[in-house]
């Protein structure tokens, strides 16, 4: 008697679904090919990695010059609002007896309160990098300078500062406001600067 696998107890068969493929490995050019795409891929993702990379670091130096630059340069505005007070202080300095023994005890009091004002102000401009431009007796320089007037004075050579009208300050080595002079004429002309220390 032939046994029938379907009849009885005898299990049957199990359906092969399609989707249960065993991954066989391709053939040696599909390998190849495919290698070359999953090459061309990591070098691709490597060279994206190297520029975001370089990006951050970019980012990351501007950061920085911009924090040092904000350091150096940040108090530009209110600098610019204090030298107002400095140049009253000056004018005000200007303005009273340079001989104090013969004055009121009262007012030689006031004419010290007011220099050690006028120093203290500049001791703290000088604390944060705000320096005064020496102008008086240099040659007339144009980026540190602005001539208001010009005045003859054959005793001295020519394009000399004579007078400092308003002083010029410079914060952190960069113009904050240029000193206003007046210019000598008249006089012998400049001698060249010599290159000899």
């Amino acid at each position: 008697m032939a046994s029938d696998p379907t009849a009885g107890d005898a299990p049957a068969e199990m359906p092969v679904d399609p989707s249960d493929d065993i991954d066989i490995p391709g053939r040696p050019q599909d390998a190849a090919g495919e290698i070359q795409q999953l090459q061309a891929e990591k070098a691709d993702l490597q060279d994206k990695l190297l520029r975001a990379l370089a990006e951050t670091q970019n980012i990351r130096r501007r950061a920085q010059q911009d924090v040092e630059r904000e350091r150096k340069y940040g108090i530009e505005r209110f600098g610019k609002d204090v030298l107002s007070v400095a140049d009253n202080l000056g004018r005000a300095l200007s303005a009273l007896p340079q001989d104090t023994a013969s004055v009121d005890p009262a007012i030689k009091n006031v004419v010290v309160g007011v220099q050690a004002t006028e120093r203290e102000l500049q001791s703290v401009l000088e604390r944060h990098g705000v320096s005064r431009i020496e102008a008086l007796g240099k040659p007339f320089n144009a980026e540190f300078h602005q001539a208001m007037m010009e005045v003859d004075d054959p005793s001295v050579p020519a394009g000399t500062v004579v007078q400092e009208l308003i002083p010029g300050y410079l914060i952190a080595g960069r113009l904050l406001r240029a000193a206003m002079v007046a210019v000598s004429r008249g006089g012998p002309p400049p001698r060249p600067a010599s290159n000899e220390n």
